[in-house]
């Protein structure tokens, strides 16, 4: 694993892009794996590994999260901004045609390219996230968005994370661990924050909730999709699960019981799955 970045140009000047790259002298693909709206790169450690057998895979930190720049002005924090640096990833990767693994906002940016005119992505996972999102499932995001805690140390850093994310479901202690430290960032009186810019949550809490609806783009989508889903997640719902099956590009579905948003992909199980979908 080697740690890379790249800067990239938005309305208000460049700003760095950081990613994590994952390269297998006998690999035949390319992936990029995409986060979540409040979390990064290093989520994707367990399953940039396990692909990397057949996949370079390239996992970056959005903007305002990880070792990304903070943005100047918040409100360039949204999608146009950040499908231009994914593009500026894609020329950065250089093949002609990817795999996109998108957990939740990550998803919705895979979405997006996918549905460009020549896109180079070949084949999309989307991890519990559609083209619907109900406002109520935005409003919850949104809270805990806007918390921005300060902790003494990593291990109440680590409760935190395991209260606010208890609908990842059951991971082990190792794992949430992982995701503790990688969250963290040290303050300058040594105390320790979570690891993105709390600005992220100004573009947010200033517009009114409103549901989401991109089924124009999963319509525009051409390549085939597997959409996961946890089985209590509120954010993708089982009514717009089978509506992607009926609707848009070829799709299959798949399940995670006892989990609600988002499935991590850090289990054997959820990553053998997405292995041996990208296999096929």
């Amino acid at each position: 694993m080697l740690q890379k970045s790249f800067l990239s140009l938005g309305p208000h000047g460049f700003h760095r892009i950081a990613y994590t790259e994952w390269q297998s002298d006998t690999a035949e693909h390319n992936a990029i794996c995409v986060h979540g709206l409040t979390r990064n790169s290093r989520d994707f450690d367990a399953l940039a590994q396990a692909l990397n057998e057949t996949h370079n895979v390239f996992c970056p930190d959005i903007a305002g999260r990880g070792y990304s720049d903070w943005l100047l002005n918040p409100h360039d924090y949204g999608f146009p901004l950040y499908l231009n640096d994914m593009a500026t990833l894609l020329a950065r990767v250089g093949a002609e045609k990817i795999d996109w693994i998108g957990t939740s906002m990550g998803g919705l940016i895979g979405m997006m390219l996918a549905a460009q005119v020549n896109s180079p992505i070949q084949r999309l996972i989307l991890n519990d996230v559609g083209p619907f999102i109900p406002k109520e499932a935005l409003g919850r995001i949104a809270d805990y968005l806007g918390m921005n805690p300060v902790f003494n140390n990593l291990e109440e850093l680590e409760q935190h994370l395991r209260f606010v994310h208890a609908p990842f479901g059951e991971l082990t202690d190792e794992q949430w661990h992982h995701l503790a430290e990688h969250s963290s960032k040290r303050c300058e009186d040594g105390k320790i924050a979570l690891h993105y810019d709390p600005n992220l949550a100004i573009p947010i809490k200033e517009s009114e909730p409103v549901d989401v609806d991109f089924w124009p783009i999963w319509e525009a989508i051409k390549c085939p999709v597997l959409i996961l889903r946890g089985e209590e997640s509120d954010l993708l719902s089982a009514e717009t699960a089978q509506e992607m099956l009926k609707r848009g590009p070829d799709a299959e579905l798949i399940e995670f019981p006892k989990v609600g948003h988002a499935p991590t992909l850090m289990n054997d199980a959820q990553i053998g799955l997405v292995k041996q979908w990208l296999k096929d």
